[in-house]
């Protein structure tokens, strides 16, 4: 779960990481106020998780109280790369000096932690990488040992961080840890990490993402959600712990196992391409899937206006493919006549041979059943594109 920039400043100053003065505004009026209350002069800042604010005009300094309130009004509604501006962040001004960066994130290829620091902040981390690699340091963290104050010392000055703000920056990097450590992260950004020109070290902006596998040890995690600007149909699969991705396209996909359910995508947008049509989502009813996960499944996609044909493509193993029939049949008989979309199946594997009878003996005028994975994609795609 990615947080919103005035969510990741809350959780810092939770966790003791030094912050400025923050509020999160709707309105203009709010805006306004809120900026009064921090003496005038902020920053308003659009909350979208998406960067590129800045460059798209949803970063502005305000240099009191009522040009708050303007600058919100403009930015309020803005469309930032497909997202729209519902909500500004009113940060108090810092007068600053220099600009670093920090951050500490999950690395999947080397299974541990990677700690990133560089006197090269306020610019994408990338940039910095590629132009002047030598003031980056990246050092891999065991997730059994921790960041000791040595270790975070010897970061801190392979980072090229002046002399003078050593001290504090180690102080904040070991907190930062505290804090992913504590609240199950995978990514913990601070970019800007600015000295201000009276010498303090203030964490100025942060990307943060929460694990989602670790929620049921963070009851606090769920005011993180923004229930608001959900997809309505990721909601009620998430609500069925459905694994459960909306698309751009058409055919809409359910598939036992990641694997199989990504090599599905492939294989129907390569069967659409001359028509035009794509894949609708990706959905992984999962390895031991029951008759009622297939049937909530099948009615999240025939609940999407966007579908027109539904590809199930199930390889039994764990998942028997009776059980599979079983939760097709009895979907369409809780969807009635609301369903009225047509279902492509190939089925094979663990007894496919009772799952084939099943839909065969129900007869369902939606249900056409193929052998073949390239067989059912190529169909699927031609019943959409009619």
């Amino acid at each position: 779960m990615d947080l919103y920039e005035y969510q990741a400043r809350d959780l810092f100053e939770a966790h003791d990481i030094p912050v400025l003065a923050g509020a999160v505004a709707s309105t203009a009026v709010a805006a306004k106020k809120a900026a009064a209350a921090m003496g005038g002069k902020v920053v308003v800042k659009a909350q979208v998780k998406v960067g590129g604010r800045g460059k798209a005009g949803g970063v502005k300094l305000a240099e009191d109280a009522t040009d708050a309130g303007v600058k919100a009004q403009a930015i309020l509604g803005m469309d930032i790369k497909g997202h729209t501006v519902l909500q500004v962040m009113i940060a108090q001004a810092a007068p600053i000096a220099e600009e670093y960066y920090l951050a500490i994130l999950l690395d999947r290829a080397h299974r541990n932690f990677l700690v990133m620091a560089s006197v090269a902040g306020g610019m994408e981390i990338e940039e910095v990488a590629h132009s002047q690699p030598e003031k980056l340091a990246r050092v891999g963290i065991d997730p059994n040992v921790g960041i000791s104050r040595e270790q975070a010392l010897a970061i801190v000055k392979a980072g090229q961080f002046p002399e003078g703000v050593v001290d504090d920056v180690v102080d904040v990097l070991l907190k930062l840890w505290a804090a992913f450590v504590a609240e199950d992260a995978t990514l913990m950004e601070i970019n800007p990490l600015v000295k201000t020109v009276d010498g303090r070290i203030i964490a100025l902006d942060g990307k943060v993402t929460l694990d989602d596998n670790a929620v049921f040890r963070h009851a606090g995690h769920e005011l993180f959600i923004d229930h608001a600007s959900a997809n309505p149909l990721e909601a009620a699969a998430n609500a069925k712990n459905l694994n459960y991705v909306k698309l751009d396209g058409q055919v809409g996909i359910i598939g036992n196992g990641a694997g199989l359910v990504m090599s599905t995508l492939d294989v129907v947008a390569y069967a659409g391409e001359q028509s035009g049509v794509k894949p609708a989502n990706f959905l992984d009813i999962g390895g031991g899937a029951s008759a009622q996960v297939m049937a909530d499944g099948l009615s999240i996609i025939l609940g999407d206006p966007d579908v027109r044909s539904v590809f199930v493509n199930v390889f039994g193993g764990i998942t028997a493919c009776d059980e599979v029939a079983n939760g097709i049949v009895q979907a369409l008989e809780i969807l009635g006549k609301s369903a009225t979309k047509p279902i492509v199946v190939r089925l094979d594997g663990n007894n496919v041979l009772e799952g084939r009878r099943i839909l065969d003996e129900a007869g369902h005028p939606l249900v056409q059943q193929l052998d073949t994975m390239d067989g059912a994609a190529a169909k699927a795609a031609e019943l959409a594109a009619k």
